[in-house]
């Protein structure tokens, strides 16, 4: 590649990652894919397309077909072509992953943020999930409208199956709790 290509190519992607700043996740629209930490890399293919790594929440996750249809019409629209979305499960998805704006912003929405961090509170990295229970006190949610941590487990599974519904007590109000994983 000629110095003039590489230049374009980097501005084509530092185009690529506005654009993408911009796409809401389709769950919760008040956050955008890049603060939950789905838009994992832009980069070039090795036949010079735009590839989008994007990671889901979970394996199962519903919204994929249509954050990758976003993601094709943000880029579509901004005349960023050719392009491609590679989806990639591993590592896999943390909560970790998400920048303080998308927590502050899902407990403005009335969603409680996870709680701590599951170990990896730099860049994204490879890690062993382990499965035990957790301390029940330690681990309950605040309550996205009052603060209280007065709270209690409602059912496991919220609107979607990464959040969990829990009552506040104290405010007798109910909320999702992006679960920690």
């Amino acid at each position: 590649m000629t110095a003039a290509t590489l230049m374009h190519a980097d501005t084509t992607l530092e185009r690529a990652w506005t654009v993408l700043e911009a796409v809401p996740d389709p769950e919760i629209p008040v956050v955008s894919i890049r603060e939950l930490g789905i838009l994992r890399d832009v980069r070039r293919g090795a036949d010079d397309a735009v590839e989008v790594v994007i990671t889901p929440t979970y394996s199962g996750c519903p919204a994929m077909s249509q954050i990758a249809e976003d993601i094709g019409q943000a880029l579509d629209a901004a005349g960023i072509v050719p392009h491609r979305i590679v989806t990639v499960l591993a590592p896999a998805w943390s909560t970790d992953w998400m920048t303080g704006e998308a927590r502050d912003k899902l407990r403005r929405y009335g969603i409680a943020p996870p709680a701590g961090n599951c170990g990896s509170a730099d860049a994204p990295q490879e890690k062993t999930i382990r499965f035990v229970p957790r301390a029940a006190a330690r681990d309950k949610p605040a309550c996205p409208q009052c603060g209280s941590v007065h709270t209690e487990l409602l059912a496991q599974f919220g609107s979607t199956a990464c959040k969990a519904l829990y009552r506040c007590i104290d405010c007798r109000e109910p909320f999702d709790y992006f679960k920690p994983y």
